[in-house]
């Protein structure tokens, strides 16, 4: 393991630092670190750990008991942008827009959520009709021709939709008790995904180095905390012809600047989803056969 002394990060931290003013009405700065930037994990450092440290590596003990707030210097728009877009989109115009996003804003911003350990093991699900049992050519993406909408794709358009564990993909298909997946697993090579799971965790602030520039991205976090609740939305199968179309519009345009896919939480269970723009970049391994014994269900006030 490598240690550092606290002292040594603090030109670092006092770049982020300089995002936040004084305000007696705010909070403090770890509690800052920990919501904008999901620094200090709870599981390892509880607020006065976490101040004790950030003391030590700003060399100033009182600075951690003084309140602040976001500096008002950085704003963004980008999230209005995109809900204007969205509304646009489903309910007046679909191709030819009034309204369009900071696109080559919007295009730096992805390009800090790329994924560089994409896992190589994959799988795909499909409920077995009858006594047949997939073969692995009939649990790649379906043929154009029968690409029908999906939380990725527009109709016509095939993505090969991917999980990241066996359970995780069988969930994707909505099962039922008592009936059986088959479920295929998936090799794919490197590739460059955009990962839009938690933006917060995953973006630094270090490594833009200037205040302006780590202020102007916590201003844009909200837009790309939006855009992966997009692809994890739950969605009625009656209202998924109009609900799919902003993260259809999303995939397009990842896939426009250069990116071969993207990850996204899995609003089912646990692990996570891939889809895949290019399915013939995977290949297809075993099919294997599980039988669906337990489907659980959550809910909540309307």
């Amino acid at each position: 393991m490598l240690l550092v002394e606290p002292t040594a990060l603090a030109a670092e931290f006092e770049s982020l630092v300089n995002v936040y003013e004084l305000n007696p009405d705010g909070k403090t700065l770890v509690e800052w670190m920990k919501e904008d930037w999901h620094l200090f994990p709870d599981a390892r450092l509880d607020d006065v750990r976490a101040s004790q440290l950030l003391g030590e590596i700003l060399d100033d003990g009182n600075i951690v008991r003084k309140a602040f707030s976001p500096s008002t210097s950085y704003t963004s728009d980008g999230l209005i942008q995109w809900e204007t877009l969205r509304d646009e989109m489903m309910f007046r115009n679909r191709w030819f827009l009034e309204r369009d996003i900071d696109r080559e804003r919007l295009t730096g911003l992805l390009e800090m959520l790329i994924e560089t350990e994409v896992p190589k093991q994959w799988y795909r699900a499909r409920i077995q009709t009858g006594d047949h049992t997939f073969t692995i050519g009939e649990m790649n993406a379906p043929p154009k021709h029968l690409a029908s909408h999906g939380r990725a794709n527009p109709a016509g358009i095939p993505y090969l939709y991917l999980g990241s564990r066996p359970d995780t993909a069988a969930a994707e298909i909505r099962p039922h008790t008592g009936e059986v997946a088959c479920i295929a697993d998936f090799t794919i090579p490197d590739i460059r995904a955009v990962d839009l799971r938690t933006p917060r965790s995953f973006v630094s602030p270090f490594v833009l180095g200037e205040t302006s520039k780590i202020g102007q991205l916590r201003a844009d976090l909200p837009l790309l905390e939006r855009l992966g609740g997009e692809l994890t939305r739950p969605v009625l199968p009656q209202r998924a012809a109009i609900d799919y179309i902003p993260s259809q519009y999303l995939c397009e345009f990842i896939k426009k600047v250069g990116f071969d896919g993207v990850i996204y939480r899995s609003s089912v269970s646990e692990g996570m989803n891939l889809a895949l723009f290019d399915p013939s970049k995977a290949v297809g391994g075993a099919v294997s056969l599980y039988n669906i014994t337990r489907v659980s269900v959550e809910v909540g006030a309307a």
